[in-house]
């Protein structure tokens, strides 16, 4: 039977808001001037959820151009975690089914990956801008010899509008993926919030660089 795709994608963004509204359990692990980063147990799969929280010097329009999961879109260009990104199919003019590769990591202890996901994209009546993306099977996308296939789970980031602050907005996003493959838990442990504090740190340089 076909995927409900749409089903899917609404259920991640569902998701997105309950852990958007439950400050509860989260234990910090990392903190930059950047972002603050912090995880509790999944209730998806044997790992975490990661939470990243900062404010970035821009716009919510800026920064949902350099994030926003479109192809040919700018994050391949500055997110150091994602070396290609297609989508596969479009679904609706909200919800698409993409493909993301990523490129060793962690000294080359985490090969390259593949992502193949549900994405979707909404906007809330305050501004507030959602990209949620979930795990999919598609005929488009059978595994590839050269990458180890992951699994995102429920995850996503809010773009939120600062009241009386145009030039700024708070960046919130979830973090659930299982990378697949035989990797020490060590390694996943200290490889996410690192990625997380990367993720930041490259996308305050792409916003200052979208508005010099």
């Amino acid at each position: 039977p076909a995927m409900d795709y749409a089903g899917l994608a609404e259920a991640a963004a569902e998701k997105m808001g309950l852990y958007r509204r439950d400050p509860g359990g989260w234990r910090g692990c990392r903190r930059t001037s950047e972002v603050s980063v912090s995880w509790r147990p999944s209730a998806e799969f044997a790992g975490n959820v990661y939470r990243g929280e900062g404010i970035l010097p821009a716009s919510p329009h800026d920064v949902w151009e350099c994030i926003k999961p479109v192809a040919g879109g700018p994050r391949t260009k500055w997110d150091q975690n994602v070396k290609d990104f297609e989508v596969v199919e479009a679904v609706s003019d909200t919800v698409s089914i993409c493909r993301t590769t990523t490129p060793s990591a962690f000294m080359r202890i985490i090969s390259p990956r593949e992502f193949v996901d549900v994405v979707l994209m909404k906007q809330f009546e305050d501004g507030t801008m959602l990209s949620a993306a979930t795990n999919v099977e598609h005929p488009l996308c059978p595994p590839q010899p050269n990458f180890v296939r992951g699994f995102n789970y429920p995850c996503g980031c809010f773009c939120i509008p600062l009241p009386g602050e145009p030039d700024r907005t708070q960046l919130l996003s979830f973090f659930q993926t299982d990378l697949g493959g035989y990797l020490p838990q060590t390694v996943v442990d200290s490889f996410f919030p690192a990625s997380i504090a990367g993720f930041y740190s490259n996308l305050t340089k792409a916003v200052k660089a979208l508005k010099a």
